[in-house]
């Protein structure tokens, strides 16, 4: 089967040839399947956001190949690859703009890949299929397709910026820490979302958190990253009697690295 995304060799060095020289993607090989969902985990300084960039190319590749369905993508543009990637980010403000309606963000993100010359106006059939798809979250956003995104919570609208990145179905979603500014309940609420809209939509997605029980909670596919190269890679059938101990002792065991508890890895 053809990966979705495929990463080969990839290097990443900030501030090279300085003192200050920090190598922090050593030679990352990695190849996700067309409805793999991948979580990312590691400490601060393993290399998860700049994975993450590189792949989104908002980040340049220093040295290796990144291939998405086949075609080299690793000196492509954002621009260019927002037709194929979507991503959604940790603060629910940076996914919508925050002046204009809810209706008005779904027409945004229904165009997204092509050029967004944009209108107040929403064609009723539009508007239509934007109530329907709200409706499909179970936060009653149906009715609120004339509401200033910007007046909405936290957690309906980082779930309206996961049903904007769904909208178009691309081969590949991002999804970088995408609960963290939100509170526990909220946190739960949006993961089963995010767990539905990928299922269903047999989307291929790749997501970063320090979340350990999300990490082993949610996706078929764990990937615990250390001093910028893969550690872990747990498949379905390795994660289904996981815990976060067990996950730490495996941890060490292919690492090196005694870890007292997860504040500790994930601080």
């Amino acid at each position: 089967m053809q990966p979705v995304l495929k990463i080969s060799n990839l290097h990443q060095t900030f501030e090279k040839g300085t003192v200050n020289e920090n190598h922090v993607l050593r030679g990352i090989d990695l190849a996700l399947s067309p409805g793999d969902f991948v979580t990312i985990i590691g400490g601060n300084g393993a290399g998860k956001s700049t994975l993450l960039n590189s792949v989104a190319g908002t980040l340049p590749v220093e040295d290796g190949q990144l291939f998405l369905n086949d075609t080299e993508i690793t000196k492509q543009s954002v621009t260019k690859r927002s037709k194929y990637i979507s991503r959604v980010f940790q603060d629910p403000k940076m996914g919508t703009a925050v002046r204009l309606t809810v209706e008005e963000n779904l027409a945004l993100a229904m165009k997204r890949g092509h050029k967004r010359g944009f209108s107040r106006g929403v064609k009723s059939k539009n508007r239509n299929f934007f109530k329907e798809q709200l409706a499909t979250l179970n936060l009653n956003l149906e009715n609120r397709l004339d509401a200033e995104i910007g007046l909405l919570s936290g957690g309906q609208r980082q779930a309206i910026t996961l049903l904007m990145a769904t909208l178009q179905r691309p081969d590949l979603i991002l999804l970088d820490e995408h609960t963290a500014a939100l509170d526990p309940k909220t946190s739960i609420t949006v993961m089963e979302l995010t767990q539905k809209l990928i299922t269903e939509h047999h989307l291929t997605a790749f997501m970063v958190t320090h979340n350990m029980e999300d990490a082993i909670r949610y996706g078929n596919r764990l990937i615990m990253l250390h001093q910028g190269q893969i550690a872990l890679d747990l498949k379905q059938e390795e994660k289904q009697d996981l815990t976060v101990p067990k996950l730490m002792t495996l941890f060490q065991k292919n690492s090196g690295v005694e870890l007292k508890d997860d504040a500790l890895l994930l601080a």
